[in-house]
């Protein structure tokens, strides 16, 4: 059986969490896990996911209202404890110190580009490997 990761996926629009499934498909990249998606559509789900614990990613749309993922981000990084590793998605490149600001790991603009998504992902997948084995 394959290793599998969680990756939450955070946005108020079906058609932005459809284009991270499809630019992830089975898996981002050869040397990391197999990945299930766990999708939800308001802040209050995301918290309730995090809670419950078993998140290896989180994938949040920056562009989500009624609160964006920037702010989701913040606060989960500012109370989630061990919070896992955070992919804002931006809607312009000009947004990128604003995922600096809510503490992203990472952050990559709408509309998803699958190359660049899978790089980012796969990178924090990997980062939350190291973290577990150390």
């Amino acid at each position: 059986m394959q290793p599998t990761a969680t990756v939450l996926v955070y946005s108020n629009n079906s058609n932005t969490r459809e284009q991270v499934r499809l630019a992830t498909g089975r898996r981002p990249a050869p040397d990391v896990p197999v990945v299930e998606f766990l999708e939800c559509a308001t802040p209050a789900a995301v918290i309730k996911e995090l809670d419950r614990g078993g998140i290896d990613v989180c994938v949040l749309d920056g562009e989500a209202v009624p609160m964006g993922g920037m702010g989701v981000c913040r606060q989960i990084k500012d109370e989630v404890f061990n919070c896992p590793p955070v992919l804002v998605l931006i809607g312009r490149p000009q947004d990128a110190w604003l995922a600096t600001w809510s503490r992203a790991d990472a952050a990559v603009t709408l509309p998803v580009e699958p190359v660049e998504f899978a790089a980012a992902l796969a990178s924090l997948l990997r980062r939350k490997a190291l973290q577990q084995s150390a």
